[in-house]
């Protein structure tokens, strides 16, 4: 996007491009459930084209974060300040790597799944998957708080859906707990290596939602200020 045309959104409004990246790195995100979908079906050809995708829309989210990052104002958010915006950015941007480096990493290694791994799997990543749906739904309330001076109604709705997605994250902690312990179950059945792999992948799935919530967080420390 052009600088002038870029400065342009920032004019109709401020906080646009944070909600258009926060957007498209959701969508990044929500692109590893064809991707496991192909990998529990051991279609490598299908995976690796769910894994392209994911890492085109990753790149399409760090050209938006340059651009932000670039042009991005001094005093134009007159509740806001400029580093905050700059530190949800960052957070946000964490997601869309996070999903490009698992998938990667399992296409990579072509790494199968356990079948008694995949429910309790896809429960877990849909549950994360919840996390990065409920940053995205909290980024873009941003407008109308600003709308509305960042008090009244709008600050208590954008207040409990920050809250609703700690209690999301809290889910994902539990699912994570019980996926490793029938993981542990099933260890002496699997190539040492690949169960090595398995505890990383749980855990970097793990990490969208911890991701979201930090993006939570962020927007309530931002809030206070």
């Amino acid at each position: 996007m052009p600088m002038n045309s870029f400065l342009g959104v920032f004019a109709k409004s401020p906080l646009k491009p944070l909600e258009d990246h926060i957007n498209l790195v959701h969508k990044c995100s929500q692109g590893l459930l064809p991707f496991f979908k192909a990998v529990y079906a051991q279609d490598w050809k299908a995976a690796k084209e769910q894994q392209q995708t994911i890492s085109s829309l990753e790149k399409q989210a760090d050209e938006i974060k340059r651009e932000l990052r670039v042009s991005l104002p001094v005093g134009i958010f007159m509740p806001i300040q400029r580093q905050d915006v700059l530190d949800l950015l960052t957070q946000q941007d964490k997601i869309a790597n996070k999903s490009k480096d698992i998938s990667g990493r399992i296409l990579g290694r072509q790494l199968v799944i356990p079948e008694a791994l995949q429910t309790p799997f896809m429960e877990y990543l849909m549950r994360c998957l919840d996390a990065t749906k409920q940053a995205q739904r909290v980024i873009n309330e941003l407008d109308d708080l600003l709308e509305t001076g960042f008090r009244g109604r709008e600050l208590r709705l954008v207040e409990d859906m920050i809250e609703r997605l700690d209690e999301i994250e809290d889910d994902t902690d539990k699912l994570q707990i019980g996926l490793r312990r029938e993981l542990l179950v099933l260890e002496k059945d699997l190539n040492p290596v690949d169960v090595m792999f398995l505890y990383s992948i749980i855990e970097w799935v793990g990490e969208l939602a911890d991701i979201s919530e930090r993006v939570g967080s962020r927007l309530e420390l931002m809030l206070a200020n």
